[in-house]
């Protein structure tokens, strides 16, 4: 059985409270975000996992042995899926 292509998407990933950019992301496939591997993020502006303004919007975790970001619903703001 062949494997899919899977689209990649472009988005910018804001703060929920004070709509700060955190960092760009290529996601894979459609979908809410949920989880970023780190090896995705391409423009990250964030101060680790917690924005300028106090709130912490993901933990750090590690999926199939490779760090990633477990976003916490309702912290963040998803802007502009750009299909690439």
């Amino acid at each position: 059985m062949a494997k899919r292509n899977k689209t990649i998407y472009n988005i910018d990933v804001a703060c929920a409270a004070c709509h700060r950019f955190l960092f760009r992301y290529a996601k894979e496939g459609p979908g809410h975000l949920v989880k970023c591997f780190t090896s995705n993020i391409t423009d990250d502006q964030a101060n680790g996992l917690q924005c300028r303004c106090g709130q912490i919007y993901a933990r750090e975790v590690s999926i199939g042995g490779r760090p990633a970001r477990k976003i916490i619903q309702g912290k963040i703001i998803v802007r502009g899926h750009v299909k690439s």
